[in-house]
């Protein structure tokens, strides 16, 4: 769901292996995006015995080889597959040996990074012409704008894999009781929070608002204009008159740090927010320590049982998305590739392996893989789907894990089931998207390939942000120096990155 761009993974010898497994494929830029209209779909074909496959996933806290899902993939499409994991640490080192080594992997799921590295050193096949003969189903449920952002110097490398569509993460939650007490009224603008902010502080004696390490709250940089999508710096590119200008270089930027800086020396926000981890945020919040926090609607149930736990009789609501100071609410949604399927350069019955996937992109079949059988794993209700409990989370709760490409129309559909599994996580969740409905703002980049430069500086300038702001808005660094640190994430790589986003940008907007 949420986008992989922020590993960085350092392949070596990779060049070589390529260049012993031949180069193949068309002239760079003589590919187009699969067309819907090509070739029949793949079937299973009784007759012939079937190739069995080996794939390779990302880390996940469980055996592939014993789940559910695994074994009626393996039963419906009429092909045996056994699953490797990524180690949860240094996965990109294990990745990187592991290409060395030519192992006999048929598809691998891989972030951005990874999936760029291995492309640009010749160790995935492009799979333009299979996707075009046997790939009916996936040109039929995978749009243009995601093949487009599959696509490498002309070529296609990999399948595009999108997620739940595009969904608000993230609201400011509040003490609602203390609210009451007072007789406040929900913020609609920035001086209105601050001012509620301030009265919580001094009557409650409690933390206005609890944060840590990010600098960025993504519910109120965009009062500032800044749509910094993801909470990140390099991925907060903005359309100004046509071009991408991140929004470090926005002049709004230097305005937002200013404010967060008079809410930390008023002691409006929590003076640990330099070295708060995640746990100790929702500790703040749920051992009545601080009256607000950005909060995720997937930790919408942790956080109301702890708080209730230590305080039976609190009550937590959230705010509205705030008006900027133009007067429009914008919202920061996710959307875009979340992973990409390659095939090795070395892999045996590449053309079985695309049959494969296809197959897997069938209705019935990739309905069934990502839900389970209804009246079983899940019910439908007015159009809506509801987990079965508990043997939906018992045999379905890593079907995601499986994924190598989703129905973008039906997918985000029937991924709502997930957030149905507890009352109180699928009323967060609807809450932010009722609220955020009409004003959600989309990084222009979404959709975008894995760009080479910022693939290479992405995760050093987010860094470099992170502490430079931290120590602006902490005083441990003076205001006045942050002209020096744009110049100085200009000079690093970002006036690279921004390059290489406009000149994919003006080749794919519309």
């Amino acid at each position: 769901m949420v986008k992989k761009f922020l590993a960085v993974l350092s392949i070596t010898s990779l060049a070589a292996v390529a260049a012993a497994c031949g180069g193949g494929g068309q002239p760079a830029g003589s590919s187009t995006a699969p067309t819907a209209s090509q070739a029949p779909a793949a079937t299973v074909e009784a007759s012939k015995p079937k190739p069995e496959f080996k794939a390779l996933l990302q880390y996940a806290r469980f055996d592939p080889n014993a789940e559910v899902v695994a074994k009626f993939l393996n039963e419906k499409t009429g092909y045996k597959v056994t699953y490797d994991m990524l180690p949860v640490e240094n996965p990109d080192d294990k990745l990187n040996l592991l290409m060395a080594n030519k192992e006999k992997y048929a598809f691998m799921l891989l972030s951005g990074p990874q999936y760029s590295k291995l492309a640009a050193s010749g160790a995935l096949e492009p799979i333009d012409e299979l996707v075009n003969k046997y790939g009916t189903n996936m040109k039929n449920v995978i749009s243009q704008n995601s093949w487009n952002g599959a696509k490498l110097n002309g070529k296609i490398f990999g399948i595009p894999q999108t997620g739940s569509g595009t969904i608000v993460n993230t609201a400011l939650i509040v003490r609602q009781d203390w609210m009451d007490e007072f007789g406040l009224k929900a913020p609609t603008t920035r001086d209105e929070l601050y001012n509620v902010m301030k009265t919580l502080k001094e009557k409650k004696n409690v933390i206005g608002l609890s944060g840590g390490k990010n600098p960025l709250v993504p519910e109120i940089l965009p009062t500032f204009g800044l749509t910094m999508v993801q909470s990140t710096a390099t991925t907060g590119w903005q359309d100004v008159n046509g071009k991408l200008v991140n929004a470090v270089e926005n002049p709004n930027m230097k305005k937002y740090v200013e404010f967060m800086k008079k809410l930390y020396s008023e002691k409006l926000i929590d003076q640990e927010w330099s070295l708060n981890q995640a746990n100790k945020v929702i500790e703040n919040f749920t051992s009545g320590k601080a009256a607000m926090i950005s909060n995720g609607y997937f930790n919408a149930p942790t956080v109301q049982n702890a708080l209730l736990k230590n305080s039976p009789n609190a009550k937590i609501a959230s705010f509205p998305y705030l008006k900027g100071d133009d007067g429009k609410t914008r919202v920061m949604g996710i959307a875009g590739i979340s992973y990409y399927v390659g095939i090795p350069k070395w892999a045996e019955n590449k053309e079985e392996i695309v049959k494969y996937l296809d197959l897997k992109l069938d209705k019935e079949i990739h309905k069934e893989a990502t839900i389970g059988k209804e009246g079983v794993h899940h019910k439908v209700e007015n159009g809506n789907y509801f987990p079965i409990l508990p043997i939906f989370n018992d045999q379905y709760n890593n079907a995601s894990s499986f994924l190598t490409g989703v129905d973008e129309k039906n997918y985000p559909i029937y991924w709502q089931a997930r957030v149905r599994k507890d009352p109180i996580l699928t009323d967060a969740f609807n809450k932010n998207q009722e609220a955020a409905k009409g004003n959600i703002i989309i990084d222009p980049l979404a959709f975008a390939p894995p760009l080479e430069a910022i693939g290479k500086y992405n995760q050093k300038l987010q860094k470099l942000m992170e502490d430079s702001f931290l120590k602006f808005i902490t005083g441990a660094e003076p205001l006045e120096n942050f002209d020096k640190f744009v110049a100085q994430w200009k000079a690093e790589g970002g006036d690279e990155m921004t390059k290489a986003a406009n000149e994919w940008y003006a080749a794919n907007k519309k």
